[in-house]
Order: structure tokens, then sequence, then C-alpha cells
């Protein structure tokens, strides 16, 4: 089977905010408030480290359960690594997530500037360049035949769509307006010449909106 390049669990504002500009140790999202954007997946039984029972289960929750499977590496862009920009002033920052990446792939960050890769527990982060199709090769081989995710941000999803590469996107769209930031695309019809899509409501008020290549 093809190896499928995947956009899973990817969260956008209901007036179609990603992220914002703004990016900051404070302000990881870039925006006051988009944290809530995510809340949905956190509110569910199989929420990466939940650590006692309870949660929602149901449609939900299958998608939060779903982030991990038959992924076998994972690409994003230099700001969901980190909010610093230009060359690297000392290797120190080492992620948003602590010790225990939630990723349990290798992760390519995508990067103008190289610096030597590192692990922490089952993740190693690898810096690399180059246009989508080249990194999305890397990926792919180091994959072993399952899958890879696309996880973002916004510029990194577009340009991934740009280049006709991505296979399946999921979008998560919660009753929440942010007005102003990045947008992934202006509405969801932009993609319909390449997509099929189904938007099935959620039991938390989430909308998922399911793209499939045609």
């Amino acid at each position: 089977m093809a190896q499928l390049l995947r956009v899973q669990n990817f969260d956008v504002s209901s007036d179609g905010i990603g992220a914002g500009e703004d990016q900051s140790l404070d302000r990881p999202f870039g925006l006051d408030g988009a944290e809530t954007v995510f809340a949905w997946a956190g509110a569910t039984a199989s929420r990466p480290r939940r650590t006692g029972p309870g949660g929602s289960r149901g449609l939900d929750d299958y998608f939060t359960r779903d982030f991990a499977h038959d992924i076998g590496a994972e690409i994003m862009g230099r700001n969901k690594f980190g909010p610093r920009r230009g060359s690297w002033q000392d290797h120190e920052w080492r992620g948003w997530w602590g010790d225990e990446p939630p990723f349990h792939t290798p992760a390519f960050v995508l990067t103008h500037h190289r610096r030597p890769s590192f692990t922490l527990s089952d993740t190693t982060f690898r810096f690399v360049g180059g246009d989508p199709a080249t990194v999305l090769e890397q990926a792919r081989e180091t994959a072993q035949g399952k899958d890879v995710r696309l996880g973002g941000g916004v510029t990194t999803i577009r340009q991934f769509l740009d280049a006709d590469l991505v296979d399946t996107l999921h979008v998560a769209v919660p009753p929440l307006e942010l007005g102003s930031g990045l947008r992934l695309r202006e509405s969801p019809e932009e993609l319909l010449d390449r997509f099929h899509l189904e938007v099935v409501p959620g039991p938390s008020g989430v909308t998922h909106h399911l793209f499939r290549r045609r």
C-alpha cells in the first residue's frame, strides 16, 4: 500500500484561524485564547498523558486515539517546534513538550538553519531543509512503510497543500472565533477540486472536516 501523508486533528477556529502571528514563549500559539481551540481533544478519554479515568467517548475520542495509528514519521515547521527565529543562538531549546514528546516517531523539523539531531524518549528530532517533496521523501524512507503525519503549523501545511502532496486532511472546527491570525484556507471549498469532503459534527460541538484525495 502507498504511504500516505496525513494531517490529523488540525484545529482552526470557526472563522478559519489556525494560529496567531505573534508567537512567543508565553503565547505558543501566537494569539491569546488560541489554546481553547484544542480543548475538545483534551476532554476525551484518550487524550495524551491522561493519568486517570474519565473523559468523553465517541467520535471526538476516536480521532484522539487515531492520532498515532500507523504513523512512522512526523513533519513539522520550525514554528511548531519553538518560537525562535533565525540562526540558533544555542541548542538548549528542545521543544515545547518536555522529556517525553507526544510523537513517538522520528520528527523532521523544517528550517533554513540546521542543527544536530537529538533524541528525547522515543522521538528523534531531525532538522532539515529543502522543498516539501524532498523532505517528504526523507520522512517516508524513515517511516519504513508506515504513513507520515504532517503536523503543522499553518504555513507548513499550506506549503504541502500547494505542492499537492497531502493525501488526507482532518480539520477540527470548534464554535469559537479568534478574529485574526493565520488562515489555513479562506474556505473549505478551495480544496474541493482535489479532495472529497465529509463534514461530521462531534459530541463536543466541534465539527470535523475530513478531506480525502480524489
